[in-house]
Order: C-alpha cells, then sequence, then structure tokens
C-alpha cells in the first residue's frame, strides 16, 4: 500500500452537440447534476493491535512450580496463570503469624491480668512448645550432621550394588553368547532370557543413579526446610513463653504500650509475609485472551522474563506506522475513517481516531507519528499484526 492524501471532486459537466445539415435539430434538454461537496482523506498503511497487551513476569525469582493457561484460553481479570514454588514463602507467612499471635496474647494477658487456671495451662502448653522445638532442633541437627550424608551415602550403596548387578548380567550375558548358536532355539531362548536379567539390571542401576542424584540435588533445599521448622518452633515457644510469663506479673501501663507497639509491628510483618507470598502467584490483571506461553513447571524465572503474553485479542486498534508530521497535523482526535485490512479487501470496517503518538518515529527515513484508530464494526477474522489501509476523513 502507498500513502497517498486523496481529495475527490465530483462536479456537474454538461456537454451539448450539434450535427451540421440543412434542417435545425429538435432542442434538447441539458441534464442537471447536484454539486457534492468535496472531501479530503489522508490514506496510510496500518497494523491490527490488541486495545491492550501485556508480557507479564513474575516480580522475585524462583522455580515454576505451576503453569495453569495455555495459548488461546480466555481468562478474567484475577485468574491465576502461573505460581512459583512457595514452601519457604508459606513457612514465613506461618512463622509471621505465630510471632503476631504471641504479640496479641501478650497484650491481652496484660490488659486482663493473670488467673491460676491459665497459668497452669500455660505451663504445660510451654512444656509441649519445648518439646516440639526440641524435636526440631534434633531433626535439625541430625540433617546438618550426617543425616543428608547418610542418605547420600545409602544412595551410593544402592548405586554401587546395582552397579555390581549390571556386571554381573553383562559378563553372563557376553559369556552365553559366546557358548550358544543363534541358529539353535534353545539358545536363541537363553541369550533372550540373558537379555531380559541384563535390561532388568540396566534400569535398576539407572533407577539408582537418578535416586543418589536426588539425594545430592536436595540437601540443601532438606537443611533450609530443616532450619525454617527450628525457626517456627521456636517462635511458638517464645509465645507461649511469654503468655505464661505476662500471667505471673503485673501489667504497668508502659508495658501495655509496648506490647501494643509490638503488636504493630508484627501485622507489619505478617502483612509483608503475605506480600511476598502473593507476589509468587502471577494473576491476569486484565480480561483477554492468552497468546503466548514461555515457561513450563521446573523452569527458573526471574524479574523482567516474559512468562504469559495476555491480550484484547477480541477488541483490536489500528496503529498507522507511516503518516507523516504533514499529513498528522490535519488530523483530530474524533475523525472518522474506513479501514480495509489486506485480507479482506472487499471490506471496509468504520473507525474514529483515539489519539495521536506524541513522539515522532522514524520510517523509512521519514519523520512520522502514530495515529491510533478505534473499529466502531466487528473486525470478525481479523488478527493481532494484520496490515491494512487507512483512510481518514480530515475535513
Amino acid at each position: 500500500m502507498k500513502k497517498a492524501l486523496i481529495t475527490v471532486m465530483v462536479g456537474a459537466i454538461a456537454l451539448v452537440g450539434c450535427e451540421p445539415g440543412d434542417i435545425a435539430p429538435e432542442p434538447t434538454e441539458t441534464p442537471t447534476v447536484e454539486p457534492v461537496a468535496a472531501r479530503s482523506v489522508v490514506a496510510a498503511e496500518a497494523t491490527l493491535q490488541p486495545a491492550r497487551w501485556s508480557d507479564l513476569t513474575f516480580e522475585r525469582t524462583g522455580t515454576v512450580r505451576d503453569v495453569f493457561v495455555t495459548p488461546g484460553d480466555r481468562v478474567e481479570a484475577g485468574t491465576l496463570l502461573a505460581a512459583l514454588d512457595s514452601t519457604m514463602a508459606e513457612l514465613a507467612v506461618q512463622e509471621a503469624g505465630y510471632v503476631l499471635d504471641g504479640a496479641l496474647a501478650e497484650l491481652s494477658l496484660l490488659e486482663l491480668g493473670p488467673h491460676p487456671e491459665e497459668v497452669a495451662a500455660a505451663r504445660a502448653d510451654l512444656e509441649d512448645a519445648e518439646a516440639a522445638l526440641a524435636a526440631a532442633g534434633a531433626r535439625r541437627d541430625e540433617v546438618a550432621g550426617g543425616g543428608i550424608d547418610a542418605d547420600i551415602a545409602s544412595a551410593q550403596a544402592a548405586v554401587s550394588a546395582a552397579e555390581a548387578e549390571w556386571l554381573i548380567a553383562r559378563d553372563d550375558r557376553d559369556e552365553l553368547y559366546r557358548r550358544t548358536d543363534e541358529d539353535r532355539k534353545k539358545d536363541r531362548e537363553k541369550r533372550e532370557q540373558a537379555d531380559y536379567v541384563f535390561r532388568a539390571a540396566s534400569e535398576g542401576l539407572r533407577g539408582a543413579q537418578t535416586q543418589l542424584d536426588a539425594q545430592r540435588s536436595t540437601a540443601g533445599e532438606r537443611l533450609r526446610e530443616a532450619q525454617s521448622a527450628v525457626s517456627v518452633a521456636a517462635a511458638r515457644r517464645d509465645v507461649v513463653s511469654a503468655t505464661l510469663a505476662l500471667l505471673q506479673v503485673g501489667s504497668p501501663d508502659w508495658e501495655i504500650a509496648a506490647a501494643e507497639a509490638e503488636v504493630a509491628q508484627a501485622r507489619a510483618a505478617l502483612s509483608e509475609a503475605h506480600e511476598v507470598l502473593d507476589s509468587l502467584s502471577l494473576r491476569a490483571p486484565f480480561a483477554g485472551t492468552i497468546t503466548n506461553v514461555d515457561v513450563e513447571p521446573g523452569a527458573l524465572a526471574e524479574p523482567g522474563q516474559t512468562v504469559v503474553t495476555l491480550a484484547t485479542t477480541r477488541k483490536l486498534e489500528v496503529h498507522t506506522i507511516d503518516l507523516t508530521e504533514l499529513d498528522v497535523a490535519r488530523i483530530r482526535p474524533g475523525q472518522l475513517a474506513e479501514v480495509t485490512a489486506d485480507v479482506r479487501p472487499d471490506t471496509k470496517l468504520r473507525g474514529r481516531v483515539v489519539r495521536i503518538g506524541l513522539r515522532s518515529v522514524d520510517y523509512l527515513g521519514d519523520v512520522t507519528y502514530p495515529v491510533i484508530i478505534e473499529l466502531t464494526d466487528a473486525a470478525a477474522g481479523l488478527r493481532w499484526g494484520m496490515t491494512a489501509l487507512v483512510e481518514i476523513t480530515v475535513d
């Protein structure tokens, strides 16, 4: 398509003819044509684009746990699209919740004063909390002090045993092949049995090696989880201990004020932990269609890396690409336009100018400005990126 400034002028032309001869011709009536007002049209190349689209990304680095959509899916605003692994974030929320519960309990006890029944119950709770903390600490120490090494050593031993079985099966098979004849039925059956044993040994070796690799790759994660469990148990123990202590002493005003400040801090910490957890879930910011999915479960996602592309493919706009500064000077928002897509050259779609770019764009050496047209006719069958001719009525 070639951009052009088209001025259509329609006027009336009267033609009168006469033939030579001795007899005068009959008088004829000259037809009249009503003049049509002139109109000016600016034409431009354009592309179809969604009225709204976005490459969606996670705010944090993490391992993709789930992807819930595929290209072509229609989603509503707020739909969960993908999620990162949230194990540590969930533990952080749990720990912050325990801290807040403890701060609230401390404040309540300061305000209410001690009761004997409550003191006895708090002592029992403290014993349970201390036992849970001791168990979590023992598990952490076991993992840190050799539990992981023991698991890896066990897996390594399984690999060694499987490798020994594989070597035996291989040697037995090779020896059998040397002593037997392929042309004899009984020998063929023996060879098939030996092949089966060898394949089973190979599978066993691969399985043992996979288990060893898994033990090695998850060692650090298990230690972090064990440490987080200790932190959670310690927070619970501190909550119960604080509760018991507050039941046994009085509550001056300054102490109540300090407890209120602790509650405020704990609320803020819990809110922040929830924000971190929420940031691991990617949700649709608006209703639209998933046009592309760029990650899969198990992959590492980083901030700025596109996860999915979401677009309003059912509501397209037309963006001009070659309107020069001279043409744009004649265009105003609200002017009517006709759009002819290259794939539907016999169909004109109506639209109107909604906005004009504020910054110039170089196009083949020309200074151009993008003009955006909103379609008022249905754009059935048209797709993102298709090309079109736009004619804007400027007068």
